[in-house]
Parts: structure tokens; sequence; C-alpha cells
């Protein structure tokens, strides 16, 4: 597995297998990004794609630090003011998708912060 796009891809393989609808990929803003966009069921979900070679800096999910949820939930807002349509009366739901290459893990963690941003 690779960083940046590649575990991107690979993130977006395993939401897809599991039943998820990928709306968006990348989604850029001046004061934050959302790596990828989906639908599960109802509920409409903002994922952060984490990936690291191995723990020695920390695991994956302990790189998505208080600031980075605040830029993911700030980019949350725009894409649903922009996109009113899709997000309709739905949920939302901000998840993380944390990968390590060595040894090789992928947990997608459901719900791994809400959007307060803490």
């Amino acid at each position: 597995m690779e960083a940046g796009r590649g575990g991107e891809d690979a993130a977006a393989r395993h939401l897809e297998e599991n039943g998820l609808v990928l709306l968006g990929r990348n989604v850029r803003y001046r004061d934050g990004e959302i790596d990828l966009v989906a639908l599960d069921g109802p509920t409409l979900v903002f994922v952060e794609v984490k990936w690291r070679r191995n723990d020695a800096r920390g695991t994956p999910a302990e790189a998505v630090t208080s600031r980075k949820r605040l830029r993911v939930i700030r980019a949350a807002r725009r894409w649903l003011v922009e996109n009113p349509g899709r997000a309709g009366a739905r949920e939302v739901r901000f998840d993380v998708v944390a990968i390590r290459e060595e040894p090789p893990e992928l947990a997608w963690i459901r719900g791994a912060f809400d959007g307060s941003g803490t």
C-alpha cells in the first residue's frame, strides 16, 4: 500500500465493499479538506483517511488531531451548504479510515468524532 492517493483508493474500496456510496473525493476549500464523502444508507459520511508506514510516530488514528478535525468540520459545513439537495434531512457522521502499512492494517472508525471538533 502507498501513501496519499493509494491510501485513499484503499479506503474508498473498503467503504464501497461495505455498502457505502461515494459522492466525492478530495473536496478542498481554502480552510479545510474532506478526503471522501459518502452515503451510508440515509447517513451522510465525511471521511478522513490517514496513512502511516508504521506506528513509530504514533498510529494513523492519532494523527487526526483536534486541528485536523476542525478543518474537516469546516469543509463539511461548506459542502453541506453547496450541496443542499444531497444533504437533505440526513444524519451526518464523521469517520476515520486509519491505514498502517507495517504490519498491514485498515481500521474504519465510524463516528470517530462529532461536529463540535472535540
